[in-house]
């Protein structure tokens, strides 16, 4: 997306909103104010057939299911990630009523004051609790249909205190998550050829960095103009996600959008930029998008699984060679690459062209 010139002061909207959820319900808007409009890219046409078919993976035949349920579970999950970068979870065992507890307690966040939410703002991108608008104020030209919470749940637990609730629901939720997507990493090492527990062990799990986003995208007056996020790849390993039956996720495959469209209680999940790496290329962190509609707010909310902060991630010694398998990245401590991520413009993959090593 090709963002529009000059556009005004960053971070104001024209009637001094800090997010964008009091100027969307503000009652008197009726056009996307300057500061939010992108202009168009011819992708952005290229939208795919709508009955493309997202691959589906069932948990339970990786967790207990028979040796060939699982070996066919590990090839199936391999291929979603080598293919599409992205799959659905289904038998993931996480109840409902817990899920639909976490969203309200999202949607309770959302719904706070603007002076009660600016209490969490923050101020670095390692801050444990942040939330705001758009991606990053102090370098965006355009500003994002999108008000955001991150908050910081592993290695040590963090939680705003508003609303009721949102600290335990968080905690319980993100505990089930961690191990979500550590049970999805052990068959993605399989479908490498590597031991089950190699990225577990090589990443530090135990210590394994893990982010809640709760997102916010109010309904947009003329949604055409407007992006909730533009085209990025995630830092990390997993980010799973669910949302509130609200559908405006897309992912870009073989050069087309794709909408994404949930499958009932399954977790949307993506591999990111670390996968890449580690796989040496293998498998492809998926560029994604968020697209807002002009009828009802969608509430997002993934879980950003990585390395620990102090793991420096290249890729697995065991996936390459001194001839066709060279290292196609090198090592940089997970640390500094979010730092590099959060800090700058949300742009597409640069940030892992950073680490990739240059063919000339």
């Amino acid at each position: 997306m090709a963002a529009a010139t000059s556009p005004p002061r960053p971070g104001h909207s024209p009637d001094g909103a800090t997010f964008i959820k009091a100027l969307a319900e503000s009652g008197s808007l009726t056009s996307v104010p300057s500061n939010y409009i992108f202009t168009n890219d011819p992708l952005d046409q290229a939208v795919s057939d709508p009955e493309e078919s997202i691959p589906i993976i069932d948990l339970s035949s990786l967790t207990s299911g028979s040796p060939d349920q699982r070996s066919k579970a590990i090839c199936d999950l391999g291929k979603a990630c080598q293919e599409w970068g992205f799959f659905m979870v289904i038998n993931h065992g996480v109840s409902e009523s817990l899920i639909e507890m976490m969203m309200d307690s999202c949607r309770q966040f959302f719904d706070l004051t603007e002076e009660e939410k600016k209490e969490f703002q923050g101020k670095h991108v390692l801050d444990p609790i942040r939330c705001g608008t758009s991606f990053n104020l102090s370098v965006d030209k355009v500003l994002f249909w999108r008000d955001y919470l991150k908050v910081f749940v592993h290695p040590e637990f963090h939680s705003p205190n508003k609303p009721p609730n949102f600290s335990d629901n968080s905690m319980e939720y993100c505990k089930i998550i961690h191990q979500v997507a550590r049970e999805l990493l052990k068959g993605i090492s399989e479908s490498l050829g590597l031991e089950a527990l190699y990225i577990d062990k090589a990443m530090n799990l135990d210590l394994g960095f893990q982010i809640l986003i709760a997102n916010l995208y109010p309904a947009c007056p003329v949604p055409e103009l407007a992006m909730g996020i533009p085209p990025h790849s995630d830092h990390g390993l997993l980010t799973i996600l669910i949302q509130n039956g609200v559908d405006g996720l897309q992912l870009l495959h073989k050069g087309k959008w794709v909408n994404v469209k949930a499958v009932p209680n399954s977790f949307l999940v993506n591999t990111a930029d670390h996968i890449e790496i580690l796989s040496n290329g293998k498998y492809k962190s998926v560029m994604h998008r968020a697209v807002v509609n002009s009828e009802v707010a969608r509430i997002s909310l993934a879980v950003a699984n990585g390395p620990s902060l102090d793991t420096v991630v290249r890729p697995a010694e065991e996936l390459v060679d001194d001839g066709d398998n060279q290292p196609a990245y090198v090592g940089m401590k997970y640390r500094e690459y979010l730092q590099l991520q959060q800090s700058n413009q949300l742009d597409g993959k640069s940030c892992l062209d950073r680490v990739m090593v240059s063919c000339n």
